[in-house]
């Protein structure tokens, strides 16, 4: 029998509602983060692979990216219009967006992967494949087989908040972690006794998020709170329209990093050149190599960031339908908290354990250069977790609340601007300094127009609470 709606995400205390789809969200955004970190850890400890195996580990993330970017504008936009349509008991619309989601990403999946098998020679040099030769070699080969695997990857991380969303947030769990073991299983048999180097690691995450999307099929049909019909499926492009905003900031958390590290790529190659020790051909790969690995730590706490956010939007969404605002508060409060606490944690372990981050990515097989660059890479590049983690927290809990304008607008300043702005123009005063600079100092500078946002929102959410309750007073 059908749900009549979600409606104890009215009713539930906002905290226990936090726990039940902050953590699901959480360990899947973890695990889809892992698969990349993965296949870098086993890579990097292969000695005929080493710092050359994750350079080009480096150079084909973002284009992974690219592909997550998309999914999760079209699924956790899709997430949130869900939710809305649910609180306010609109069961078509919340049915059709999904069906037009579904359609959508395995239109956009199937031209991505087109895209990257004829332009793979130049999409990898831009991104900085060609720093030397062997680097190169690795990173088309593992990009090939990853290219393959990105409709599977993308289907199953389009589904992944779209399954939250209709009550499953431990399905949607499940889901990806089963992909992720898979990969963990296979990883170090294709890579080590069977000596596949990047082609087994490409084939081993191919693996696992085709057992993903497998999984996320099977759930369509058996839904709970929504059930799918023949007329989901029909295109329709006001609810795509609508749901697509909702999902720009996602987009953007995830884009902006491609971009990022395009920019932070380019610079390590230019300036990499003119640095007395990496200017070396047997040590050119080591800054592309160590930044890397320092932005994969970055997506780790980053995850956990967006995943507590992101596991409110069905909780939000469906108060503000329902009109409880005063919910929304509670939980605006709860988040922000969180984020502060997770950025704290985060800002702690890299400031302290610099040199056992590096080691688990194979430091003790390379150069005592690697290790001094990682090391001052991560205490630099990262001293501003805190104020990372806030800023994530605040876009997505404004998407959450259907303002897509002001989320993405800052998204855009963070993201986009400052992201690529400063990795650019500080170098040419500090060298390869200048690239780590600029991390903090654009989550700096993103805090202070957060802040203002952050304050509009938490006065609108009030005033309209305390209009609740002197309407209940009224009423009583």
């Amino acid at each position: 029998m059908e749900q009549k709606s979600n409606t104890f995400l009215e009713t539930e205390k906002i905290g226990k509602l936090m726990r039940k789809y902050s953590i699901p969200c959480i360990i899947s955004l973890l695990v889809a983060a892992l698969y990349n970190i993965v296949d870098q850890i086993f890579i990097a400890n292969a000695d005929y692979l080493g710092s050359y195996g994750n350079a080009a580990n480096t150079v084909v993330f973002p284009l992974t990216v690219v592909a997550l970017a998309i999914a999760v504008m079209i699924g956790d936009g899709c997430c949130a219009f869900v939710s809305i349509s649910l609180g306010a008991d609109r069961k078509k619309d919340a049915h059709q967006s999904i069906g037009n989601a579904i359609i959508l990403c395995i239109a956009a999946s199937i031209l991505l992967t087109a895209v990257y098998l004829i332009a793979m020679e130049p999409i990898l040099t831009f991104f900085g494949g060609k720093v030397n030769e062997q680097t190169y070699v690795n990173a088309r080969e593992y990009f090939f087989w990853i290219s393959l695997g990105v409709p599977f990857y993308m289907f199953g991380q389009a589904l992944n908040p779209i399954i939250r969303s209709d009550g499953s947030p431990k399905f949607a769990m499940v889901a990806t972690v089963s992909g992720a073991i898979t990969n963990i299983i296979l990883d170090p048999v294709l890579i080590f006794p069977l000596r596949m180097g990047m082609k087994g690691a490409a084939i081993a995450t191919v693996a696992g998020q085709i057992l993903t999307a497998a999984l996320s099929v099977w759930y369509l049909f058996h839904m709970k709170a929504v059930k799918l019909e023949k007329s989901s499926f029909t295109l329709n492009g006001t609810l795509i329209r609508k749901f697509l905003v909702l999902g720009i900031t996602s987009f953007l958390s995830q884009a902006s990093l491609v971009v990022s590290m395009a920019a932070v790529q380019n610079m390590c190659t230019k300036y990499g050149a003119l640095d007395p020790v990496f200017s070396q051909a047997e040590y050119a790969q080591i800054p592309l190599a160590v930044l890397g690995i320092v932005m994969k730590f970055f997506q780790i706490a980053i995850s956990v960031a967006v995943g507590m956010a992101a596991g409110c939007i069905p909780v939000v969404g469906y108060n503000i339908g329902a009109k409880r605002k005063d919910r929304a508060k509670q939980l605006f409060v709860y988040l922000l908290a969180g984020e502060v606490i997770l950025g704290v944690i985060a800002l702690l372990i890299v400031e302290l354990f610099p040199k056992q981050l590096i080691g688990i990515f194979g430091a003790a097989n390379e150069s005592a250069y690697y290790t001094d660059f990682a090391v001052k890479s991560f205490r630099i590049y990262l001293c501003m977790m805190p104020l990372a983690t806030l800023n994530k927290g605040t876009f997505i809990y404004l998407q959450a609340l259907g303002k897509a304008v002001q989320s993405t607008l800052i998204s855009l300043t963070r993201e986009i601007i400052l992201g690529v702005a400063l990795p650019v123009i500080l170098p040419i005063f500090f060298g390869l300094d200048g690239l780590l600079y600029s991390f903090p100092a654009a989550d700096i500078l993103t805090f202070l127009v957060a802040l203002v946002v952050i304050r509009q929102t938490w006065r609108e959410l009030s005033s309209d609470t305390q209009q609740a309750g002197k309407l209940k007073e009224a009423n009583g």
